[in-house]
């Protein structure tokens, strides 16, 4: 529960905008505030984080608990940003989220292609999605083709006889995400946009390279792992696996007959996903600092209540085993398997047990790494680790500000500015807001 206040020697640069995320999961809920100065360098103002409540496998599970825990969450960002934010994007793991691509053409006749047959391109591709009832978080055009020939970057100014589009479309369930976003605004915070955590993590961890030639993402949360596979620039699969790192930590709980967060600190301090020769001899405490003493002792603890490391190592292996499984099966049902598999980058909370990429490239015979949070300016080092990827992530994807179709001849909502007067009366009309709900 802690966040970190922007370097002190950019305090002279003259920001243009700032932005406010935030990541809503069922372990922790964090908060950014990141500025974009005139020149565009982007700066962490300030982030800060706190234990989850009303959450679960990316769930509103209970209103009120959320509400609590988003506002606390941002709140501690804002006094470290020392900045106000009245509006922020959300990350949204859980609702069902699946990802189309839809492609759609129309004929040029051979001429040279203007800003008009552009927008004409994106309105025909945003009549084509078809939600089938569900909720449209995005739908962005990833790359445009010439007479079928792909990677065009802009087509304006080129001839052709038939221009089209590949469109990512991300869907989610409706009544989820609008709990999610009640949650929020109940915070008094306007909802910038949702966008989907694997969406968000990819902006943070994967280069634009590996985006182009095929990769696949791994989130690990604390409740659900969502798998995603990248290529053309764009998402084209999603799968979510019932399975995080929580459960890990409730297998160590029962197996062993512990506390939960007895059982998670073993995990984090002494688990590993990699067996040593050594751990036999190793008998690691499970009571932590400041614990009582007192009480029962572990299943199969000694009388000073240490458990041999092995047998911890063995259950968190045993369950890891489980989730790879999960993860392959996910991989090949998209395709990304065999000769049509490459790099998997693995992420989130989940992601910094010691030894994992190690024990993932072995379980799934591909090359594996890491994906932590890039090197931004003012990003506190506590928050540049895997845990932290998305709401970094979210921060990118916000200054990036991509192109929805659904959007097109209309006027985006521009981002909080960052000004003399903003921050009182961002301050004002939250208090109002307050008073209002509560008086």
């Amino acid at each position: 529960m802690s966040g970190s206040r922007g370097q002190a020697s950019l305090g002279k640069a003259r920001l243009a905008k700032i932005f406010g995320a935030v990541n809503i999961g069922s372990f922790r809920i964090s908060a950014m505030i990141m500025g974009e100065t005139e020149d565009g360098d982007l700066i962490v103002l300030g982030s800060g984080h706190r234990a989850s409540q009303g959450i679960k496998r990316g769930y509103v599970t209970d209103m009120r608990a959320a509400t609590y825990a988003i506002r606390d969450a941002v709140e501690r960002a804002e006094k470290n940003a020392g900045a106000n934010v009245q509006s922020v994007w959300v990350a949204c793991a859980g609702a069902g989220l699946a990802s189309n691509v839809s492609k759609v053409e129309i004929e040029i006749g051979g001429r040279r292609i203007e800003e008009e047959d552009v927008e004409h391109l994106l309105i025909a591709a945003r009549d084509a999605i078809q939600p089938d009832g569900r909720m449209v978080l995005h739908a962005q055009p990833a790359h445009y083709t010439l007479d079928g020939a792909h990677g065009v970057g802009n087509p304006r100014g080129l001839h052709a006889e038939r221009l089209g589009v590949d469109v990512h479309v991300m869907l989610a369930d409706g009544a989820p995400v609008r709990n999610l976003t009640e949650a929020v605004q109940n915070a008094h915070l306007e909802v910038e946009g949702v966008v989907a955590a694997p969406l968000a993590a990819s902006y943070a961890v994967l280069s634009q390279e590996e985006r182009e030639l095929g990769v696949a993402l791994v989130e690990i949360g604390n409740d659900v792992t969502n798998v995603s596979v990248h290529a053309g620039g764009m998402l084209l699969g999603l799968r979510a696996v019932p399975f995080g790192s929580g459960d890990i930590t409730d297998a160590i709980a029962s197996a062993f007959g512990i506390r939960r967060y007895q059982a998670e600190r073993l995990k984090c301090v002494s688990g590993s996903a990699i067996a040593s020769p050594s751990d036999h001899r190793e008998m690691i405490p499970v009571n932590g600092p400041g614990d009582e003493v007192a009480g029962p002792l572990a299943r199969g603890a000694d009388d000073k209540n240490r458990i041999p490391r092995a047998e911890l190592v063995s259950v968190v292996t045993q369950n890891l085993s489980q989730l790879t499984d999960e993860v392959g099966r996910a991989l090949k049902g998209m395709g990304f398997s065999g000769a049509r598999s490459g790099q998997v980058v693995l992420t989130g909370g989940g992601a910094e047990l010691a030894g994992l990429a190690e024990f993932a490239q072995g379980a799934l015979g591909m090359p594996v790494r890491i994906g932590r949070a890039p090197t931004l300016t003012g990003l506190p080092e506590a928050h540049s680790t895997p845990g932290f990827a998305t709401l970094a992530g979210l921060c990118l994807y916000a200054a990036d500000d991509p192109i929805d179709i659904r959007a097109v001849g209309t006027k985006y909502q521009q981002t909080t500015r960052y000004g003399g007067g903003a921050a009182w009366t961002q301050l004002i009309a939250r208090l109002f807001r307050a008073l209002k709900e509560y008086f």
